[in-house]
């Protein structure tokens, strides 16, 4: 065999789509609507970072399995947030609490962005350091 046909080999074959094994689009998209609809929360009234995962939850939870989990997954960490949001609105009485409320508020954007793009591509994902009040 000459060189340029040693070269002239096919490729290998392209990497098995996960997707066969992984939940169907409609239920990714449903699962990332769920973990972003805390920010559109954010955006509105007191509780509404909350509400919204909540009620997208409720609204799909019989759909689909993993649906089911990362709406579970999205209200649970929303509740400890919460929870955390008014133990540092107390602490902010003896100045640690100011500290605290910024870093906190970050968290409550950036988790559920990674949450999104992890559930958008499939994966399921668990927020860390959350109460799992609904199990």
């Amino acid at each position: 065999m000459s060189e340029t046909e040693a070269s002239a080999a096919p490729p290998p074959p392209p990497p098995a789509s996960s997707g066969a094994s992984g939940p169907d689009p409609d239920a990714r998209k449903w699962a990332t609507i769920t973990h972003l609809s805390a920010l559109v929360g954010l955006l509105g009234n007191g509780i509404g970072f909350l509400v919204a995962p909540l009620v997208v939850w409720l609204l799909k939870r019989d759909a689909n399995p993993y649906v089911d989990s990362q709406g579970k997954e999205a209200v649970n960490f929303q509740i400890t947030m919460m929870i955390v949001m008014v133990i540092c609105a107390i602490l902010a009485f003896v100045f640690v609490g100011f500290l605290l409320i910024p870093i906190v508020g970050l968290v409550m954007v950036v988790l559920p962005i990674v949450a999104a793009v992890k559930t958008n591509d499939g994966q399921d994902f668990r927020y860390p350091f959350t109460i799992r009040f609904v199990k």
